[in-house]
């Protein structure tokens, strides 16, 4: 691939900023010519031609660029040649314009078109002022400046590159008279002037080329034909002109080499440029580099509108007529829509009057959406409207002429219907908003404009928001809420001159926090400052800082085009401005911020819009240049850097921003700075000192501008700027002034006095005055709290601004309190004071309609007609009334006429001007400030003649009001009609209701002059009608309409009037009411005439509360004061204030008035647990202004190591401590109370025998401190009488450990314990059991162990004995059980059992209420744990009841038994029977003994038996050998002498005398055998085996 002859040989010096661009430039210019279309700025112009006739254009076109670009090669030999060349160069793209070329493509490039060598010294440049100062100071000259740049294509033949050359003279040409060409130059002073000439021949040119374009579009394809022609001409001439100077001189070489290099330089600069701006990832906005213009055509004509849009990604273009989308396909043919390379075309085929409208041209891309408007206007040739085509609903005339079948500006009705309302979305969510339009008279494709505001700005569409019009419908539409969506939105419908809007608010709470209790996400990210070096963000903070305070915010970035998001600071920062830094230059960014408390870091805020890091001036370069592909402006200078000239100081240095975190400077350029660019050096030193030290040392500065970090906070610096470029480093600019690091811009002071006021019944008006002296007010936040609940809950989430908001979203009915807080970026302010409570309801309404119209005076021309009041007054106070009347002719009655002009303020009117003897009909009208209310119902027929009574007329506007179940108050107003002479007085009436007319009976029996009356003595749950007549000299007049019927009773809920004395003396009545309407009022009055206006009251109603303060209570105060609450059903109550509680009142007011502080407990001393001395007293309450003073003895005493004071103001305790007391602290102590203008005090007197005990009880406190700090007694020995009567001695133990003994003493000797002690419990026992006198004693227990010991006694002696043993007997006699009876053989034995028996309990028994005597018959005993009495022989005497009492020393503990009837009869019964079987077993016959159980005796022995016997009578006695009765003879003999001794006697035993023998005794009470066995042995046999034995035993073990 070869190079065009102007970059052959030559190179940049840097390397690394080469062929990117060159190939990107190649490969765009390879696919232009593959598609064959030509772009042109301003204009497209694109045909289809035959390939021949296209080859022949093309080859003409070509050999005249060449021929153009070789002239200007070698203008220094031919100036002449140039201007020739540039007008035939005109033409030939004035023939290439016109009919387009396909083998080519008009690649049109702005830059220079001359080059010279380059200068050995710097030459003095062409650009302005104003372009040096934007021209980018990081790299070297020579420099470029223009819009977009992007480099010709490389061709590969000559014939391209004439091609190319022709193609870039003639886009120069083109953008002359828009753009101008910039042209630098280094050489003569001719050859400045050469140039100038070449500049002017080229203006002439584009002049001519553009007079040429703009007659094409009106003169016929012949005149295009010829002008081709003429063209092809001209540039065969130049080719032949420029062949002439072919051959070339050494200095013309010369001159070119130096031309190639500086332009390669400059090619490559741009490469370079591009590629570090990386325009790939920078996202643009759409902007309108040439905007469609406005055109007037006339019928038939076809019009374009063109338009060229730059931004990134590529914008889409729609077309819109009068707001709406262009559709090609519901018309075909009708409208063209091209689109190509960046060039938006709108073709309108065959105008015609409907075409005239606006037009707009909607460019949009992900960063926004812009549009462009233009109108196109319709004109007829006879200048007149043809009425059959423009016809109503037909005009489509754009909105600025108005235009409607009734002529110009003909008035729009524009209505809304199905409109929005006040809206409440959550984060995230989606919302729409919308309402139906509705225009009259309609007119068909005459569409209105819509347009939406937020707070008063126009609402663009974007990512987050879209526009809808349907044709009667607009909408809305939001695809994702975000709290900076909240606010007032507005739409505004626009048709000619005349428009209507709408607003409603739409609020935004917070989305759910990820996590419980984090802050919410912060709002309006911003970015205030950008440069190369940083970017300050900006932000709200959010409204819900989630229960804790905001410690901070971090900032997050991300880079455009990917997902990566990454933190920007370390730790959090307050201040609401913070400066990135650490960004790469050219790139793009987004950024978001988080709020983060205690709990944890909240949700991110929506994204702010991408910032390119770029300095200000590129970005103003960059958004001033074409964006459309291949066009833009290269301004080439000859000049190379400067040589030796070293920058001059930086001016205007300025601390921009400075909080504790960062500082920010700001300067401007040194005047004296060269061509190249130029850095930035930063020095600090602190405020006292000249010690400068440079803060970038390693990263110079690029940006006028720079962000300070890590200063110490509360420090003072000053700072200075160097500029230094390759010539070396200037001087320092002027200092700036000290600058303190820390925030300088404080948190603005609370909003005050909020004032809430009702509005409808879900919203409330809060107003409040506006902070002070705040600087940089963001606006306030408004918190909302139902009365009581203690919880706020924001009402807006975005900060509004000035002094009022309305609060929407309340509950109806419920009473809240609201409070208002300040922010601007340094933090938010404190809150206000809470607003006083304030109930939602709706502010007023029309009053009801009045009702019981009556005549109260007839004359022969007028009537006097009463009413009663509305029920309901809306809300406000009724100002008047308006009458109605109409005359009825035979029952027809005529039309309504208005009897009063002006509105009348009582409850009566007199009407004038009737005719006599005439009927009429009345209605009433009631009227607030709301307006008129409903008319009452049409009166009864009156009939209008004169009255000729002279009694009173009767009284009106009777009512009832302050019921109770056994009284009520009866209101009225005196008689229209007084009759000949004044009233004096009135006579009320009552009856139950539903009694009879003859049942009615007087209240008062002498005429009373008020006109009220309070009725006592009225039976609860009655219903009464009551009725007033008056009273003169002539009579009783008539009574009044009746007044009710009136239930007696009080309904639940009836508060009374309550009087009040605050604490300055102010004496007030207050009431409250709790069944209020949205439009109630309190009213007041005394001795039931109003109070208004009165100067001894003033009167303030809130909410559902009305105070009524005096000024001066005084004699002349007396009176009824009664609170009436309007549109209720007769809620009223009255309090009465009569001479004695105007004493009570005025003694209580002087007594708040000079308060004392209340004291609850007097000064008193305790003794602490180390023996430390507390003195304290105890107020009521203490407020936190509260004073205390401490005296002793008259003087007052300070905390020190002495006293230690303190003060509890919640509780109201004060308290004094002393460590010990001393002999010189005996005296009077004093606490002297002072709160606000209320004083109180105590003493407390410690002088004498007081303070010596006092002394010694903290004394022997520390020492008992001292023994609690090793083992010790928490509770001292002591004794317990268990359930089983045992004595069980305890102490509790404290301080203990592993290592603690315990040892137990009585008497001082040690008692042994079988069980070890493992103070699990902390109590050791030692339990005695069946206590007796014997345990009596001294008991010690000791606890030791390293730390010391301690030792407790207890003495069971004496009197302390006794106690103990009497609680044992009482133990022991409750443990008796009930007495059982049982018979003996001796008679009968009562008894019970005890647990264990003492001698001291004493046993006392009694028969029949009387203490038994004991004699041998009747004994009392104890045996064991038995108690019992024995009756011997009982006898029918012996019956009754028997009490045994246990007496325990002192009391008496009985136990009874009913020995009688079935009881004595059984164990009588059992007593016979056992004393019978007594006296049987008595004298049973029976062996008493001497006869032994076995008998051993050897062979021929003697055996002789003895035994003796007994019973009664004797018995008889038998033997039995072997249980067979035994055969005496003279071997074996037996004998009975005297009744009493039995022998048996065996002479010579053998071995047949062995065996079993028994003796058996017999009488009549029974018998007994006694058995013993006799066994014979012979001595031989006997010793055999014995001898057998052994031998038995040798052979086993063998």
């Amino acid at each position: 691939m070869s190079l065009p002859f102007y970059q052959k040989l030559h190179q940049h010096y840097d390397s690394s900023y080469r062929d990117k661009d060159l190939r990107t430039t190649m490969s765009h210019y390879q696919q232009e010519k593959k598609s064959s279309a030509i772009y042109t700025h301003g204009s497209t112009a694109y045909s289809s031609r035959s390939s021949a006739a296209h080859r022949r254009e093309s080859e003409a076109f070509s050999q005249a660029s060449a021929a153009s670009y070789q002239q200007q090669a070698s203008r220094a030999t031919a100036s002449t040649h140039a201007s020739a060349a540039s007008r035939k160069t005109a033409s030939a793209y004035d023939y290439g314009y016109s009919h387009g070329l396909t083998d080519s493509s008009l690649m049109l490039e702005d830059y220079s078109s001359k080059l010279s060598p380059q200068p050995k010294r710097a030459k003095k440049s062409l650009l302005s002022g104003e372009e040096k100062e934007n021209l980018p100071s990081d790299y070297m000259v020579p420099i470029f400046s223009g819009r977009q740049v992007h480099v010709s294509g490389i061709t590969d033949t000559e014939e391209e590159r004439i091609k190319e050359a022709a193609a870039y003279i003639a886009q120069r040409n083109l953008l002359a008279s828009e753009e101008g060409i910039t042209t630098s130059k280094q050489s003569t002073a001719s050859r400045q002037s050469t140039a100038s000439k070449q500049s002017a021949v080229s203006k002439q040119s584009a002049v001519s080329k553009h007079s040429t374009a703009s007659k094409e579009s009106a003169v016929s394809k012949h005149s295009a034909v010829s002008k081709r022609s003429t063209a092809s001409q001209e540039s065969t001439s130049s080719l032949h002109q420029e062949e002439a100077f072919e051959k070339k001189s050494r200095k013309v070489a010369i001159r070119e080499k130096a031309e190639r290099l500086s332009l390669t330089k400059t090619l490559e600069e741009t490469e370079a440029f591009h590629r570090k701006l990386n325009e790939d990832h920078l996202l643009h906005a759409p902007e309108f580099v040439i905007k469609p213009r406005s055109h007037t055509v006339w019928e038939k004509e076809n019009v374009k509108l063109h338009c060229s849009v730059s931004g990134w990604p590529e914008p889409r273009v729609t077309w819109y007529k009068n707001q709406v989308p262009i559709n090609v396909h519901a018309n075909p043919g009708k409208y063209i829509i091209e689109s190509r390379y960046g060039m938006h075309t709108l073709e309108i085929n065959a105008c015609n009057f409907e075409d005239t409208a606006q037009y707009r041209a909607s460019a949009m891309n992900v960063k926004g959406e812009l549009s462009a408007y233009a109108s196109v206007v319709v004109k007829r040739y006879k200048g007149e409207f043809d009425e059959t085509r423009f016809h109503a609903g037909v005009s489509t005339l754009p909105l600025s002429f108005a235009v409607t079948p009734y002529g110009y500006a003909s008035k729009f009705e524009i209505h809304f219907d199905d409109k929005f309302d006040v809206s409440f979305g959550r984060e995230g969510e989606t919302m729409s908003l919308g309402c139906r339009v509705v225009i009259t008279p309609e007119i068909k494709h005459f569409q209105p404009e819509i347009q939406w505001y937020r707070n008063g700005a126009p609402v663009s569409p974007s990512k987050w928001v879209q526009t809808h019009w349907s044709g009667d419908r607009a909408t809305l539409t939001f695809s994702h809420l975000n709290k900076e969506d909240e606010g007032l939105y507005t739409i505004r419908v626009r048709m000619g001159e005349y428009y209507e809007q709408y607003s409603a608010y739409v609020f935004v709470r917070d989305a759910d926090a990820e996590i419980e209790g984090a802050p919410a996400a912060p709002l309006d990210v911003m970015c205030l400052d950008a440069n190369k070096d940083y970017i300050i963000i900006s932000w709200k903070q959010p409204a819900v800082d989630g229960g804790s305070p905001i410690l901070g915010y971090f900032i997050d970035k991300c880079e455009v085009g990917t997902d990566s998001w990454s933190q920007c600071n370390d730790t959090p920062v307050k201040f609401a401005r913070f400066p990135v830094t650490g960004l790469i230059e050219g790139r793009s960014y987004i950024f978001r911020v988080r709020a983060v408390n205690k709990t944890g870091i909240g949700l991110p805020s929506r994204v702010s819009e991408p910032v390119a890091a770029l300095d200000p001036a590129e970005k103003a370069r960059l958004k001033s240049r074409p964006s459309a592909p291949w066009t833009g402006q290269i301004i080439v200078t000859e000049e190379e850097p400067s040589e030796g000239i070293v920058p001059g100081p930086p001016t205007d240095l300025s601390v921009t921003e400075a909080t504790r975190s960062y500082v920010v400077l700001s300067w401007k350029p040194p005047g004296q700075r060269g061509h190249e660019g130029i850095l930035y050096f930063v020095e600090k030193c602190d405020a006292e000192t000249e010690n400068w030290q440079r803060v970038n040392t390693e990263l110079p500065v690029k940006s006028p501008r720079f962000a300070l970090f890590d200063l110490a906070e509360g420090k003072s610096y000053r700072f200075r700027v160097r500029c230094s470029n390759s010539a070396g480093v200037g001087e320092p600019s002027e200092a700036t002034e000290v600058t303190v690091v820390g925030d300088k811009l404080d948190i603005p002071k609370a909003p005050g006095k909020i004032i809430p006021s009702r509005n409808t019944d879900t919203s409330v008006v809060v107003s409040w005055e506006e902070s002070k002296d705040a600087k940089e007010l963001v606006g306030y936040y408004i918190e909302s709290s139902v009365v009581g609940s203690g919880k706020w809950e924001p009402c807006n989430n975005n900060p509004v601004k000035g002094p009022r908001f309305t609060c929407h979203g309340l509950a109806t009915g419920q009473s809240y309190i609201f409070r208002v807080r300040a922010v601007n970026a340094a933090g938010l302010s404190e809150y206000s004071q809470d607003s006083e409570a304030i109930e939602v309801k709706a502010a007023i309404a029309a009053p009801s309609p009045p009702y019981d119209i009556t005549c109260l005076e007839s004359c022969r021309d007028s009537m006097v007609l009463g009413w009663k009041q509305p029920d309901k007054s809306g809300g406000a106070e009724i100002t008047g009334y308006y009458v109605n009347y109409r005359e009825v002719i035979d029952g027809v009655p005529g039309r309504w006429r208005e009897a009063n002009i002006k509105a009348v303020s009582d409850e009566a009117y007199k009407i004038s001007d009737l005719k006599e003897n005439m009927v009429y009909q009345f209605q009433v009208a009631a009227m607030n400030i709301a307006g008129l209310g409903v008319p009452s119902a049409v009166s009864a027929c009156f009939k209008c003649e004169e009255w000729t009574i002279a009694v009173p007329g009767p009284p009106h506007s009777v009512k009832c009001s302050e019921v109770r179940k056994t009284s009520l108050v009866l209101q009225w107003r005196p008689p229209i009609h007084s009759g000949r002479t004044p009233v004096t007085g009135y006579f009320v009436d009552l009856k139950e209701a539903s009694a009879k007319d003859d049942q009615w009976r007087g209240l008062n029996e002498a005429a009373i002059k008020n006109t009220y009356l309070r009725v006592q003595g009225l039976k609860e749950g009655a219903s009464y009608v009551f009725r007033v007549r008056a009273i003169n000299q002539a009579g009783v007049g008539k009574p009044s309409d009746l007044a009710g019927p009136v239930v007696a009773e009080t309904r639940p809920g009836t508060k009374e009037v309550v009087v009040n004395v605050d604490d300055d003396g102010v004496i007030s009545l207050n009431f409250e009411c709790d069944q209020m309407t949205p439009n109630s009022q309190f009213n007041w009055s005394k001795d039931y005439v109003s109070t208004e206006g009165s100067p001894r009251l003033d009167v303030e109603s809130k909410g559902n509360k009305t105070k009524m303060t005096f000024k001066d209570l005084g004699t002349e105060d007396i009176g009824i004061y009664s609170c009436d609450v309007t549109d209720t059903d007769g809620i009223a109550s009255s309090y009465l204030i009569d001479e004695d509680e105007l004493k009570r009142l005025l003694a209580l007011s002087q007594e708040h008035k000079f308060p004392i502080v209340p004291v609850k407990s007097e000064l008193a001393v305790e003794i602490l647990e180390k023996g430390q001395v507390r003195f304290w007293m105890q107020a009521e309450k203490l407020s936190a202004n509260t004073k205390v003073t401490y005296i002793f003895n008259d003087k007052e005493i300070f905390e020190g190591p002495k006293y230690k004071m303190h003060v509890d103001r919640n509780t109201g305790i004060i308290e004094m401590f002393m460590e010990k007391l001393q002999d010189e602290d005996e005296g009077t102590y004093t606490f002297q109370l002072q709160d606000g203008k209320a004083v109180g005090h105590s003493t407390l007197v410690l002088i004498g025998d007081v303070y010596k005990k006092l002394q010694k009880e903290a004394e022997f406190q520390r020492q008992e401190w001292i023994r609690k700090q090793g083992p010790h007694f928490a509770e001292y020995l002591s004794w317990e009488v268990t359930g089983e009567c045992n004595v069980l001695l305890k102490c509790k133990v404290a301080n203990i450990k592993k290592e603690t003994h315990i040892v137990w003493y009585k008497d001082e000797r040690e008692i042994s314990v079988d069980e070890k002690h493992d103070f699990k419990d902390g109590i050791c026992t030692l339990l005695i059991t069946e206590f007796s006198k014997k345990d009596a004693g001294i008991y010690e227990v000791i606890l030791k162990d390293d730390r010391g010991k301690d030792k407790s006694r207890l003495k069971l002696v004496d009197e302390a004995f006794k106690e103990l043993m009497t609680e044992v007997c009482k133990t022991i006699a409750l443990s008796a059980t009930d007495l059982k009876i049982q018979s003996t053989a001796e008679g009968i034995r009562l008894y019970s059992f005890v647990t264990y028996y003492l001698d001291d309990l004493k046993v006392n028994w009694s028969h029949n209420g009387t203490a038994i005597k004991y004699t041998d018959r009747v004994k009392s005993g104890v045996t064991g744990e038995q108690i019992w009495l024995q009756i011997n022989e009982p006898t029918p005497n012996d019956k009754g009841k028997y009490v045994m009492e246990l007496f325990d020393g002192k009391t008496g503990h009985q136990k009874t038994v009913d020995l009688s009837g079935q009881a004595y009869d059984e164990a009588f019964a059992e007593f016979q029977r056992l004393k019978q079987a007594a006296i049987a077993e008595k004298n049973r016959a029976r062996v008493l003994g001497g006869l032994p159980d076995v008998v051993t005796i050897q062979e021929g022995k003697a055996l002789n038996l003895t035994c003796i016997v007994w019973g009664d009578p004797t018995p008889e006695v038998s033997w039995l050998k072997n249980e067979k009765p035994l055969v005496t003879d003279d071997h074996c003999s037996v004998k009975f002498e005297a009744g009493k001794t039995a022998y048996f006697t065996i002479s010579g035993v053998s071995t047949a005398d062995s065996g079993k023998y028994g003796l058996v005794v017999k009488n009549k009470y029974g018998s007994e055998i006694s058995n013993f066995t006799i066994s014979v042995f012979i001595p031989e046999e006997e010793a055999r085996k014995a001898t057998e034995q052994p031998q038995k035993g040798n052979k086993k073990s063998k």
